[in-house]
């Protein structure tokens, strides 16, 4: 009798994750159809359709057929992203601190453009700051 509800207790949790797997791969196979520029309205209709009527077969034909462009689109929406946050990055962190200050201030009074006291004000806000 305990034999038995566990077997069916592990036989639940084993139905539920592939139900979960595969409404994962359906929402990434539907994000792929429309993220695809390289194809026609019409061709993503058609997917669409096919992978909503058919839904295994449909998925598993997309996934084989249209594997490798799914992991080029993936590559290259990642990629995008990161040059956005790289960029992001770049226009946000500023001159570099206070240590970049003063170094360029302390080069400035190398160079004779400023005097003592100027570059002792640019030391203090930058390090005020």
């Amino acid at each position: 009798m305990v034999a038995a509800s566990f077997i069916d207790f592990f036989w639940s949790i084993l139905i539920i994750y592939f139900i979960f797997i595969y409404f994962m791969m359906l929402f990434h196979v539907i994000g792929d159809i429309f993220r695809r520029d390289d194809a026609s309205g019409g061709k993503k209709a058609l997917w669409l359709i096919f992978v909503l009527v058919a839904p295994l077969l449909g998925l598993l034909i997309y996934m084989i057929s249209q594997g490798d462009g799914m992991a080029q689109r993936n590559v290259k929406q990642a990629q995008r992203s990161q040059d956005a946050f790289d960029d992001y990055v770049r226009t946000t962190a500023g001159s570099g601190g206070a240590a970049a200050e003063i170094e360029k201030g302390k080069g400035l009074l190398d160079s004779g453009a400023i005097s003592q006291s100027e570059f002792d004000a640019i030391k203090a806000k930058a390090l005020s700051s």
